[in-house]
């Protein structure tokens, strides 16, 4: 372990330890936040002449469900650490036939359906000293940075993979999978694909002026979607780790395909200016 202050990095990437597990020089790092413990240490290593930071989503041991990460903290930890640029990569149940297990899709909208999660910084809690209540409405139309999308994108290509550009992601609350009737209504609205952990990243994200980008593999057909009996964790886990490899290659490619941070000319950099956050931000 090192202390933080020695520690600095300036893309994240929010995923398993099947992204950095195989790196020879990976750095182990505790960080504290004001919101609490992120869901486990943070790895640093390099990828690609870039400085990268690591944070399993669920803990290196998958011990926390979707609706019990510290989304706050993890966000909060990785931006402390110098990160300006966050790829989230995660599993999800394809809403179309055409929408398979193995498919990659780069969303450009997401809708969120979960029910018990904090999802802002600016929740009018009472700041030190008197201050007024931090309260903030953040624009959230495009959630998602067109320049990390872009450098997916490319990349996915770059590796043979022909993701699906664009589509919306809608998040449940999880753990449990959509009953069908609740797949059928989603693929109606004319969504993409379905999971469990890409909110409230996004908007956290950009209320940190970070750049966030998703990135989905479908690992099953929704229920609504297939016969059968339906989704197993069995056969998300199975087809997510015969796509790791893979998916890993095409994350480490967008790693080099990202600007310089101090570069970034997208929304995103730009959605604190002229704000007065009431927040001492990293």
């Amino acid at each position: 372990m090192v202390e933080t202050s020695s520690a600095q990095a300036e893309i994240g990437v929010i995923g398993g330890s099947g992204f950095y597990s195989f790196l020879d020089d990976v750095t182990e790092i505790m960080v504290d936040t004001p919101y609490g413990s992120p869901s486990d240490s943070l790895f640093l290593g390099e990828v690609a002449g870039r400085r990268v930071a690591f944070l399993p989503r669920h803990g290196r041991k998958h011990h926390l469900p979707p609706h019990r990460i510290n989304y706050r903290a993890n966000l909060w930890a990785l931006r402390s650490l110098g990160v300006r640029q966050v790829l989230g990569p995660c599993a999800v149940g394809g809403l179309r036939e055409e929408y398979g297990p193995g498919t990659l899709l780069v969303p450009d909208q997401l809708v969120d359906r979960t029910k018990t999660r904090t999802q802002t910084f600016y929740d009018g809690e009472p700041l030190p000293e008197g201050q007024t209540p931090n309260v903030l409405h953040m624009g959230f139309a495009d959630p998602y940075c067109p320049t990390g999308r872009r450098a997916a994108v490319t990349a996915a290509r770059g590796r043979d993979w022909e993701p699906v550009d664009g589509g919306t992601l809608v998040v449940i609350e999880g753990p449990r999978f959509s009953t069908r009737a609740e797949s059928r209504w989603h693929a109606a609205q004319g969504w993409s694909v379905v999971g469990m952990t890409g909110h409230p990243e996004a908007v956290l994200a950009r209320e940190l002026a970070l750049c966030y980008t998703s990135l989905t593999l479908v690992t099953d057909l929704d229920a609504g979607a297939e016969t059968g009996e339906g989704v197993s964790q069995e056969e998300v886990f199975r087809v997510f780790a015969d796509n790791v490899t893979r998916l890993r290659s095409v994350l480490f490619d967008a790693v080099g395909g990202l600007p310089e941070s101090a570069g970034r000319d997208c929304p995103c950099a730009r959605a604190l200016d002229g704000l007065d956050t009431g927040l001492d931000l990293p």
